[in-house]
């Protein structure tokens, strides 16, 4: 295996992902009426008797999820007066000199001008070309934290440095000013024991549903009722509080409470939740379900194909029937049905939730049973094909017992393709799963794509389009790489073995 060869899959792979959110962008932005973004936005829903002020919540909303640039005649006003002022109030109104100097500069730039139905104050938009939308997302996707990142004009003397320190809890930290974070590296008690903000990845802000957070904060920010402890901030004060002092960022206007608690601007902060986040919770339960799937399929494939057309073969067969034959739907409903009435498991999982052993069994369970059944199947397929090979007739000519020709070279040999889907199985754990969630009202990320659909949530889609793509197309490169580890004889070049 060739570093070279790696790297060319690598491009390769990125290009494959550029090449899908083209697509993905080309259909939500161009295929995908605007206004439907406003279907489940109550603010939108208000505003239905105030047809101007309805009308600038449009404009600035699809400026904000990057549709057009849009212009008032009360942002051009404000650069010229203060705010309040009594040249500002004559200027904005429709017909004065301001108004008129505002649309002939606008058309000029070939804007479109547009009027409000009852003031009849001129506004401009124009349309933003799908590339840039491209190239916008693209270049604002990495974020890195300098001491130069908080530009706040009411904080002139703001102090701009990089400095070692440590967190309120006792944690080493590099501790930033003028930075957005205030500990950009710090260590805690929680895995994985060391955390980073300084390179950050922004997938865009979520719209309608969780409107104003980041996307990767609504996938990745814990759930659930907050987790107090005693803690002691760094003014002195001591109280019962669920504050993660890692997530503590940039904060321009102080209220009374955060003066009592920081001696500083940064006062934002995310708290401890007693859940995993979605893709924590996603996680979990589909690494649990691939170690059960494993635990029981692979030995039942293995029992079948050593007993071929025998009692074992066929009652698993039965089973790998069932499970292909019968909807998905069907046998876990089937399936959770048997586990509450028989064993009184809960048959949701906010129920008990996720501090209770019991709301993860009939979830877990219900995610591995079409996954044992088709190990079961492409192990027996294998073996089988493995134990009708010449090379095995051969080995018993030469006098090796069954034992050692089963586990030394037919089992070898046809657990080849299955490491080989062990990545893609990993990469199935973190997109989670859309039908097991939903049955099970599981808080996890299967049922956010489909969802964001559904509420034309843009950037949602986008985002997870992309970690999706970006994840398959690596486990598919991982699943390659796994290979030439379990057999040597299997090579990774542009001209030989597997290309």
């Amino acid at each position: 295996m060739k570093k070279g060869y790696i790297w060319k899959r690598l491009l390769r792979s990125f290009l494959s992902v550029f090449i899908i959110m083209i697509i993905v962008f080309i259909m939500l932005y161009s295929l995908v009426p605007r206004e439907n973004i406003f279907f489940e936005d109550s603010t939108y829903k208000k505003l239905g008797g105030k047809p101007d002020d309805k009308m600038d919540y449009v404009m600035r909303t699809w400026e904000k999820l990057g549709y057009l640039d849009y212009v008032s005649i009360y942002d051009y006003c404000d650069t010229l007066y203060e705010q309040g002022s009594a040249q500002m109030e004559a200027a904005v109104q429709a017909g004065s000199k301001e108004c008129n100097d505002f649309v002939k500069l606008y058309e000029e730039k070939g804007y479109t001008i547009e009027y409000l139905q009852l003031s009849k104050q001129p506004y401009a938009h124009k349309d933003i070309p799908l590339a840039r939308r491209v190239v916008n997302w693209v270049s604002k996707m990495i974020v890195i934290d300098t001491p130069w990142s908080v530009q706040d004009p009411n904080n002139p003397d703001l102090a701009r440095y990089i400095k070692l320190g440590r967190t309120p809890t006792g944690g080493l930290a590099l501790v930033g000013s003028g930075t957005t974070h205030k500990y950009l590296i710090y260590t805690d008690t929680n895995f994985p024991f060391i955390h980073q903000n300084i390179i950050t990845l922004n997938l865009g802000t979520s719209y309608p549903k969780f409107e104003g957070m980041g996307v990767l904060d609504v996938i990745f920010s814990p759930q659930g009722t907050d987790v107090k402890r005693t803690v002691t901030f760094e003014t002195g004060v001591t109280q019962e509080s669920a504050i993660n002092f890692g997530t503590l960022t940039y904060k321009p206007v102080l209220d009374r409470l955060d003066q009592t608690k920081f001696v500083d601007h940064y006062a934002n902060y995310t708290t401890n939740k007693e859940q995993a986040s979605m893709i924590g919770v996603s996680f979990i339960m589909g690494i649990f379900a691939l170690i059960l799937a494993y635990g029981i399929g692979l030995p039942a494939g293995l029992a079948m194909a050593k007993n071929k057309d025998g009692l074992i073969d066929k009652l698993g067969m039965c089973y790998i029937i069932f499970i292909i034959a019968v909807p998905s739907l069907a046998y876990i409903y089937l399936f959770r049905y048997i586990g509450t009435r028989l064993f009184g498991l809960p048959s949701a999982f906010p129920i008990n939730g996720a501090g209770d052993v019991r709301s993860w069994i009939l979830p877990i369970i219900s995610l591995a049973l079409p996954s044992i059944s088709g190990l079961m199947l492409w192990t027996r397929r294998y073996v089988v094909d493995q134990m009708n090979s010449d090379y095995v007739k051969f080995a018993k000519a030469k006098g090796l017992n069954q034992k050692e020709i089963f586990w030394n070279h037919i089992f070898k040999n046809a657990s080849i393709p299955i490491v080989h889907g062990i990545p893609e199985s990993l990469a199935g754990c973190i997109t989670g799963a859309m039908i097991t969630e939903a049955i099970y009202s599981v808080g996890g990320i299967g049922k956010m794509l489909p969802d964001s659909i559904k509420q034309y949530n843009n950037a949602m889609v986008v985002a997870l389009t992309f970690m999706f793509a970006t994840i398959s197309v690596l486990s598919v490169l991982m699943g390659d790489i796994l290979l030439t580890w379990v057999d040597p004889r299997i090579s990774l070049s542009e001209k030989e073995g597997r290309s």
